[in-house]
């Protein structure tokens, strides 16, 4: 094929790209050629993709079903997300040589509906912040605007599909690790509510209580599509047929607002839900948002320190010349917990949905930033910076998201608007446990009456004559 055509598939979503194979114009082969040819365009710039598995995807895509609903349509893991025969770092130079020996519903699923796993994304080290530089990779590279971070922990996803690699790339969400990027990269994430999703990686306290896992994706058909394919709940289809009730809440868990830019995008989405016939209305505060802040720094603490225990474990005195100093330094504050405080941090996962049980009776969604700020430039969220420093700008900016890990709670951030630098910057919406449904028909609803499939980065706009 030609490099116009091929760049022209790039383009499009994935259901677009399987639908040229179900009408026979394009082979699932070309779908994955295309896809390889736009990485080995981008990558070396944007430093998305950790791995290439030409091999893998040739092959499946020679064996594709064509009748497949994604027949042949390329996707990317995250480099947490184990796979057989593929690389399995998870952002770590701990783990540099480990490679995937277990295949899990999850990516199951994905082949059966005929995605064709095409490599591995980046991430920052154990997913353990809302950045994308870790150390075993370099730094991964907003499309937007390359000296600004993408976001994390799914940081090569959102990146792979912002820039057209792949229209999906999976990602995991323990504390806006799929939301947080999406924002970045001005994509649509959806972090589904807790155990709708199909079991990626085997049972773990921490994981199975805060993380969910679903597909980054540029329109809301495609992620309508992975979200309910990949769910352990039956799809419903939801319209919305009546006004919804909308709380709009600016307060990030520090108790502070966002940078003025931030709340002017999630004002012009409060007042276009407005024009869409909906009920707006502040309401502050939810809960005490302290207690919240504090209950996460717990339980982060301790996954992290689990971590860093079996690479100790494993490697022994090596391990901390590897280990990156943020994991490091997190894992150390596990100490300064108690057993008590452990306690009191599992017992805040219940106190939330009592605490907001009369909440829900009054409103359907809540509307909020993603993050405090816009992407920032890369260097400001690096995991070798001090540490001090860095918990205090990372938690600043990182400042919505972990209340909906805390809860189980769905939510989906929007690519609605961007910053006056032209950064995208989204517009999240969450609700109650099993409101998935409903917050995707809210999503179609908004991308209907302010579309984005238009708006690309900068890098791939051609110039004018």
């Amino acid at each position: 094929m030609s490099t116009t055509t091929l760049t022209g598939i790039c383009d499009l979503d994935a259901h677009a790209q399987a639908d040229l194979v179900h009408r026979g114009e394009v082979t699932p082969k070309e779908l994955v050629e295309a896809a390889f040819q736009r990485i080995e365009q981008l990558n070396p710039v944007l430093n998305a993709v950790s791995h290439v598995a030409t091999d893998h995807a040739f092959a499946a895509a020679e064996a594709m079903d064509r009748d497949a609903p994604m027949a042949g349509v390329p996707c990317l893991l995250k480099a947490s997300m184990e796979y057989p025969g593929f690389p399995h770092v998870s952002g770590s130079r701990t783990r540099k040589d480990a490679i995937g020996q277990t295949k899990y519903p999850f990516a199951e699923k994905m082949e059966a509906a005929g995605l064709i796993p095409s490599g591995i994304t980046t991430m920052p080290e154990f997913g353990l912040i809302g950045s994308g530089e870790a150390l075993v990779y370099g730094p991964t590279h907003n499309p937007w605007n390359t000296a600004h971070g993408a976001g994390g922990s799914s940081s090569g996803a959102g990146v792979a599909v912002a820039s057209g690699m792949v229209p999906f790339a999976t990602g995991s969400d323990g504390g806006g690790s799929i939301r947080i990027p999406a924002s970045h990269t001005g994509t649509v994430g959806f972090k589904p509510s807790r155990n709708w999703n199909l079991r990626s990686r085997g049972p773990g306290l921490m994981d199975d209580l805060l993380a969910s896992d679903g597909l980054l994706a540029r329109s809301m058909r495609d992620a309508v599509w992975a979200a309910q394919t990949l769910r352990t709940q039956p799809p419903e289809e939801v319209l919305i047929q009546k006004p919804l009730r909308i709380a709009l809440n600016l307060t990030g868990i520090d108790g502070a607002p966002p940078e003025a830019q931030i709340a002017d995008i999630i004002t012009r989405t409060a007042q276009l839900c407005e024009d869409l016939g909906h009920h707006v209305q502040d309401v502050g505060p939810l809960m005490d948002m302290d207690a919240i802040g504090q209950a996460f720094d717990v339980l982060w603490s301790y996954g992290a320190g689990e971590a860093v225990d079996l690479c100790r474990a494993k490697l022994g005195a090596t391990a901390d010349t590897l280990l990156e100093p943020w994991s490091l330094g997190l894992a150390a504050r596990r100490s300064d917990h108690t057993p008590d405080d452990l306690a009191r941090a599992l017992a805040m996962v219940g106190r939330i949905d009592q605490a907001l049980d009369l909440f829900w009776n009054e409103y359907d969604v809540v509307l909020s930033p993603v993050t405090s700020n816009p992407p920032p430039p890369l260097r400001v969220l690096a995991p070798d910076r001090d540490f001090d420093a860095l918990w205090r700008d990372h938690f600043r900016h990182v400042n919505y998201t972990q209340f909906q890990n805390m809860a189980g709670y769905p939510g989906i951030s929007l690519p609605l608007f961007e910053c006056a630098e032209g950064l995208p910057a989204g517009s999240m919406f969450w609700g109650p446990h099993g409101a998935d449904d409903l917050l995707l028909a809210l999503g179609c609803q908004l991308e209907m009456a302010c579309p984005w499939s238009g708006r690309r980065p900068p890098m791939l706009v051609k110039p004018g004559p």
